[in-house]
Parts: C-alpha cells; structure tokens; sequence
C-alpha cells in the first residue's frame, strides 16, 4: 500500500527539514522506498524565470500576480507527479505550504486528490510561533522571502492556525521545540 504523506505549514516552519528527517526514517523503519518531491525544488528554477519576465523580480512569490496565475499550476503539477509515483506503487513525501487546501479540508479529500483507495495519505501541519517564524524566515536569507517580509502585515493575513477540533485530519506538530519523543510519535502515526 503505497503513502501519500504531506508535510504542510506557513514559511519558516522547517517543513523541508522535518519532511527530510521522517522520510530518512520512515525508510529505516518500513523499508519502503519513498519519493520527495518539495514544490520549491520542483518549480523554484521555473517560477523564478516566468516571474522574472513578468515583474523583473525572480523571486517574487507572494505578490497578488503570482498567487493568481502561478500558485495552481505549481500545486497541480506537484499533485500529478505524486499520483504518478502512486500509481506505480511508488510512496510520496510531499512539502509545500498547501495551506488554501487544507483550510478547505482539500488534501483529505481522496476524489479531490485523485488517488487510489489503497493509498495511506497522512497529512502533517508544522506550525511554530509566528515570531518565531519570521525570525528563522529572516535568518535564512532566501531571496523569495522578500516579499513576505516588507509586506509582513498583509502576509500575516494568509497566516492561520488549524486547531484539532476543526481539522482532525491533520497530524499537527509544533516545530519550535520538537523533542525525540514528540518526533517519535509523529513516525508511529505516519508508519500507522
């Protein structure tokens, strides 16, 4: 039964990071082969070129242009890809924000997703301070993240904190303190 695991969440949350260290050691503990597939590795070098053209500004991912005309196609093509490798029995750690999409409930949808019933799909919120957030956003100096920080007081307004209550689908983890433990638990429940 092959996985489609998603690891989601607002920038600088570590998304990438944790996706990384739970597909290492999910291999470790299944012996399943897993495909990553990170829309920014994906589609960074393509976006940076049409938004380039567009605005003069390659790295421009956040401006109302973007959102509007390049967002769903990045989403769509990273949805493809992934039931690509599912079809071929192949399991798939996704990353990327996703976060219209788990607001509207989007990603446990399996007619929405498009895959097959015998697919696990698990879907992990990381989520930290948004202090915090902003601190490790600035820290890492990744030129994509210059519109969010001039423009903090809009971007903030996409921000949202999914509570268990209203989204049991997700796996919430709080990445400002993870411990071994905390982590541990989250592989039981992705392994599961």
């Amino acid at each position: 039964m092959p996985r489609l695991i998603f690891f989601c969440g607002h920038a600088g949350t570590g998304k990438t990071t944790l996706a990384q260290h739970a597909l290492t050691a999910l291999r470790q503990r299944t012996g399943e082969s897993f495909c990553l597939l990170d829309k920014d590795t994906l589609y960074g070098d393509y976006s940076s070129a049409v938004m380039g053209v567009l605005t003069g500004d390659a790295n421009d991912r956040d401006s109302p242009l973007y959102l509007q005309h390049l967002r769903a196609p990045e989403y769509g093509g990273l949805l493809k890809t992934a039931r690509e490798n599912l079809a071929l029995g192949v399991s798939c750690v996704v990353v990327g924000p996703l976060s219209r999409e788990v607001r509207a409930h989007q990603l446990a949808d399996r007619a929405w997703l498009g895959v097959a019933g015998d697919v696990a799909v698990r879907i992990v919120w990381v989520h930290l301070d948004e202090a915090e957030a902003r601190r490790r956003i600035t820290a890492r100096g990744n030129p994509n993240d210059a519109w969010k920080l001039a423009h903090w007081d809009a971007y903030r307004t996409r921000l949202f904190m999914p509570t268990a209550a209203d989204y049991p689908e997700l796996l919430l983890y709080d990445n400002s303190a993870s411990s071994p433990a905390q982590f541990e638990a989250l592989l039981g429940q992705l392994a599961g």
